[in-house]
């Protein structure tokens, strides 16, 4: 054995444990298919040369690079901000790295669109957390020939993590009617969120249907895009209200914009819940600071569980094949608070 001499590489490592470099990479990486004695021996040579594993020497030997792409629009807001915060302690627990990947949206549309070529060799899975993508994009995504999972949004053949958008909304929106609500406005995401499949789209399609299970049709004109922040939940507000200053109630379809609008009541001189009842989606960290009623929702929970699939669909762990088959829907929990009550006489 050579053992006064430093590494120059994984070869040394190889030589002096008497193993291939394959081996090597392997009982260093602690995968299962290496005895555990040939584990030992690999670990005490590498000890004894000095031998620190690089990422991206073990890419190129393994084909693998230890890291996950996240996809998402914002990374300045909550819902995004804690659903990544869950998805990359999952990773980080399981020794893979998150390269994260944000693209814009603003009241013209995102731009641009998402360039799989960014992602080329660097990355061994996806997971695009909220943010809608077109059928061009998911196929440019899939040429990539590795593993997608959606939060919070997709459809189709990859697995999804998420709620059950339609059933919150009109969970929320029924409780404003108990409270005797009749005319209840909604402010949504963006337009660029109005698609069949978007989370923004199913919880305008659980607002109408609350309406109009009680003979009350879902004006359009009752809708505003709120851009998911509480600047402009503040300014749909006004316009909405500016338009039908009837309305009684709001259901919105994050806390940040309901958030907004409460701002946009104060500003206005009206009462909550006297004059107007907000109720809002999330379980925001600052909802209760407000006393905001709101849809809560186990959003780093679903982070971790988007995680875990990956890390089951790349072989780090074992592969629960019910949760990929189907999606896995996290319950919602309306927490009622004093930003609803009953309508003005």
């Amino acid at each position: 054995m050579h053992t006064s001499r430093v590494a120059r590489g994984i070869d040394d490592v190889a030589r002096e444990a008497g193993v291939s470099t394959a081996t090597v990479s392997r009982a260093l990486r602690g995968m299962t298919n290496v005895s555990d004695a040939t584990r030992v021996r690999v670990e005490e040579a590498a000890r004894r040369l000095g031998y620190r594993p690089s990422p991206s020497a073990a890419a190129l030997a393994t084909g693998r690079s230890r890291t996950i792409g996240l996809l998402t629009p914002w990374i300045n807001r909550w819902y995004f901000s804690n659903v990544i915060e869950g998805a990359e302690r999952r990773l980080r627990a399981a020794g893979y790295d998150a390269l994260l990947y944000s693209f814009a949206v603003s009241e013209r549309g995102r731009t641009p669109r998402v360039d799989p070529e960014v992602l080329r060799r660097r990355v061994d899975g996806i997971l695009v957390v909220g943010l809608p993508l077109e059928p061009v994009e998911v196929r440019a995504l899939e040429a990539l020939d590795v593993p997608i999972v959606f939060v919070g949004t997709g459809r189709g053949e990859h697995p999804v993590v998420g709620i059950d958008d339609v059933a919150l909304a009109r969970s929320a929106t029924q409780y404003l009617l108990g409270l005797g609500h009749r005319r209840v406005g909604h402010i949504t995401g963006t337009p660029d969120d109005l698609r069949s499949w978007t989370p923004p789209e199913d919880r305008r399609r659980g607002w109408a249907s609350a309406l109009e299970a009680v003979g009350i049709r879902a004006e359009r004109s009752w809708e505003e895009f709120g851009f998911f922040d509480i600047a402009g939940g503040t300014a749909s507000t006004h316009r909405l209200l500016d338009r039908h200053p009837e309305l009684t109630a709001i259901f919105v379809a994050s806390d940040e914009m309901a958030m907004g609008a409460l701002l946009a009541a104060r500003e206005r001189g009206l009462r909550v819940p006297e004059d107007l009842s907000v109720v809002g989606v999330d379980g925001h960290d600052i909802s209760e600071l407000v006393g905001l009623t709101t849809m809560a929702q186990p959003v780093e929970e679903q982070g971790s569980a988007a995680a875990g699939i990956m890390l089951g669909l790349i072989g780090a762990e074992p592969v629960n094949a019910d949760v990929v088959r189907g999606p896995l829907l996290f319950p919602t929990t309306l927490v009622v608070r004093t930003t609803a009550g009953p309508p003005r006489a």
